[in-house]
């Protein structure tokens, strides 16, 4: 009985080890992508993450925000040649999604991408990628949707996109609102969860109201 007690004991202090570990590499990621002031900075986050990601290899978490901390490398260096960026976001975005399935989040991350392609050439790109974008947002809506991020991305979005064609200032105005007050009552899964936005969407409705 003693050797069994024993054994429990092991059993379960290894797995608080492990975890412990889990959320201090997941706590410095996030430090990092919190302070980080440029390009580099948030490369390093990404790098981070997708140690952490590969360490732990059943958490899709840090595939995420390896991802996510990739993409936005993208948009803080003018120079970067974003089709390579979104390229990395979608392979380690690919590698969360192998472990999450059909999650708004993820969903939401790769709109987002899909709209960093995009801008590479909006002329030639509107038809192909808008299209993907708008069915991205579709699948965030269908997984979860009291998701205020996507009601964020959908209004950055939309906002730039013809009145004709079912876009416009208005149109953004709605969506940013919906995603403020959704922001409200929104609660993440755990701390760990995606909880990004609620500042983006109410300094986009302040721009769009001036």
């Amino acid at each position: 009985m003693k050797k069994i007690l024993f054994l429990i004991m092991v059993l379960f202090t290894t797995l608080a080890n492990a975890q412990s570990k889990y959320e201090a590499g997941m706590g410095k990621g996030f430090e990092m992508l919190k302070s980080a002031q440029s390009a580099e900075d948030m490369g390093a986050a990404s790098a981070f993450f997708e140690r952490v990601a590969d360490a732990e290899k059943d958490k899709w978490l840090p595939y995420y925000y390896a991802a996510y901390a990739n993409h936005l490398t993208g948009w803080m260096n003018p120079k970067a040649d974003k089709d390579k960026v979104a390229a990395k976001s979608k392979d380690l975005l690919t590698k969360a999604e192998v472990l999450e399935k059909d999650n708004s989040e993820i969903w939401v991350l790769h709109q987002m991408i899909t709209v960093q392609q995009l801008t590479v050439d909006p002329m030639t790109r509107w038809q192909a990628y808008g299209a993907e974008a708008s069915d991205y947002i579709d699948k965030a809506k269908k997984a979860d949707a009291n998701n205020p991020r996507i009601y964020l991305v959908e209004g950055q979005f939309k906002q730039n996109v013809p009145e004709a064609f079912g876009g416009g200032k208005e149109v953004g105005k709605v969506l940013f609102t919906k995603s403020i007050e959704l922001f409200k009552i929104f609660k993440p899964a755990s701390e760990m969860h995606p909880s990004w936005g609620k500042d983006q969407a109410e300094q986009m409705l302040a721009a769009l109201n001036k």
